[in-house]
């Protein structure tokens, strides 16, 4: 998430009553996931864990819970609670807008669109030209859609990410601050539910077309001329290639990455990263070699029966 001006280390440092280690006049120019993040940008990291990844990516400026040595050329911001600190960054730079009225007067609608009755359209929405949203779709603010893009019914675009902090009075949620892009040429079946970025951008390649009652995690990538059927489920910061094809009730874990031209069988599991090919089951397998497993266990128990 980019700030609309740049920020400094000092201002940040200000705003969060925080200390700082750096020049107070380093400039900020946004903050992001560590799995996105850029120069310039604010990166958190709250777990030793996960504190040399954080030092060593792209992030120019770390929000961390412990004095650590700074990397040349970065700058730290010292936080006992840098999930919170975040948290404030986010609605201090990106604050939820509520709306007045069923489409926003800031959406920008495009030539040829047409909206069926009881349609939300919420602030700072773009939709392109030549496009059919149909009736009670909800698209929250800041979702960007492309030209000759088909929504239906009760789809639900820019939903809060899936991404919580467990402390010992509950869950306390990530504050979600990206959007949803939808590129030319999507089709989205009725019921579909897409989540916004927490600080990106979720997206839906050119061409793709996904079925009814379809659900896409936060700052998941799809590629382009997808086919993805009903009920699978992506969770969040995954990337799916170009021309995947996935059939009904597939499950795909969170940070993987699957190539071009995947195909996945219905009810497959996927638990890692794949290259491009035909997989089935739970945890997924090579589609031939799994079914021939299949085939011969069945004919082994015939045999017994006998």
């Amino acid at each position: 998430m980019k700030f609309n001006t740049v920020q400094t280390l000092k201002q940040i440092a200000s705003l969060l009553d925080i200390p700082f280690v750096g020049e107070p006049n380093f400039e900020v120019t946004g903050l992001n996931e560590i799995h996105v993040v850029q120069k310039g940008e604010i990166v958190f990291v709250d777990h030793p864990k996960y504190y040399d990844k954080a030092l060593t990516s792209a992030a120019t400026t770390i929000l961390i819970n412990k004095e650590v040595e700074c990397p040349e050329g970065k700058s730290l911001l010292i936080s006992d609670d840098p999930f919170r600190d975040f948290n404030k960054l986010t609605k201090h730079f990106n604050p939820f807008i509520a709306s007045k009225q069923s489409i926003s007067d800031s959406a920008i609608i495009g030539e040829g669109t047409i909206i069926q009755p009881n349609v939300f359209i919420g602030e700072n929405v773009v939709i392109g030209k030549n496009c059919i949203i149909h009736a009670n779709v909800t698209i929250n603010n800041n979702c960007i859609i492309g030209d000759h893009v088909n929504i239906h019914s009760n789809t639900v675009l820019g939903s809060n990410a899936f991404y919580y902090k467990k402390r010992p009075e509950g869950f306390d949620p990530l504050v979600s601050g990206g959007r949803v892009v939808i590129k030319d040429n999507v089709d989205l079946g009725a019921s579909c539910t897409i989540d916004r970025g927490v600080t990106g951008d979720t997206t839906v390649g050119e061409g793709t077309k996904l079925d009814n009652q379809v659900h896409i995690g936060h700052d998941t990538v799809i590629g382009e001329k997808c086919l993805i059927a009903a009920q699978t489920a992506i969770a969040g910061c995954t990337v799916i290639g170009d021309e995947v094809t996935i059939w009904g009730q597939v499950g795909i874990v969170s940070g993987i990455h699957i190539e071009k031209g995947t195909v996945l069988m219905a009810q497959t599991g996927v638990m890692k990263s794949l290259k491009k090919g035909v997989y089935f089951g739970t945890p997924q397998r090579e589609y031939r070699q799994t079914m021939r497993e299949i085939i011969y266990l069945k004919n082994e128990v015939n045999k017994a029966k006998k």
